[in-house]
C-alpha cells in the first residue's frame, strides 16, 4: 500500500498526481508533429506530465509515420 501512496506524489514538488490529458509536440527536423488529447498523469501542483509506456509507443509510431512521409505538419487526437 505504501508504494501506491508514493507514486501518487509528485517527485518535483510533493505535490498530487492525477490522470488527465496533455498535448504532445515533437520537432522532426522538416516539421512538426502533434498530437491532441493525450493521456497523462499531471502534477495538481507544479503541471509535471507524464506518459506511460504504452502511451508513449503510440507516439513514437505516429511521429515515425509523419517522419516517413515526410510532413510539415501533422495535427492528430488520440
Amino acid at each position: 500500500m505504501k508504494k501506491k501512496e508514493s507514486t501518487q506524489v509528485c517527485p518535483l514538488c510533493g505535490g498530487h498526481k492525477q490522470p488527465g490529458r496533455t498535448t504532445f509536440s515533437a520537432d522532426i527536423g522538416e516539421g512538426v508533429v502533434v498530437v491532441r488529447n493525450v493521456k497523462a498523469t499531471i502534477c495538481s501542483q507544479c503541471g509535471e506530465e507524464w506518459i506511460d509506456n504504452p502511451t508513449a509507443q503510440e507516439l513514437e509510431t505516429v511521429v515515425a509515420d509523419a517522419r516517413q512521409k515526410r510532413l510539415q505538419v501533422e495535427v492528430t487526437t488520440f
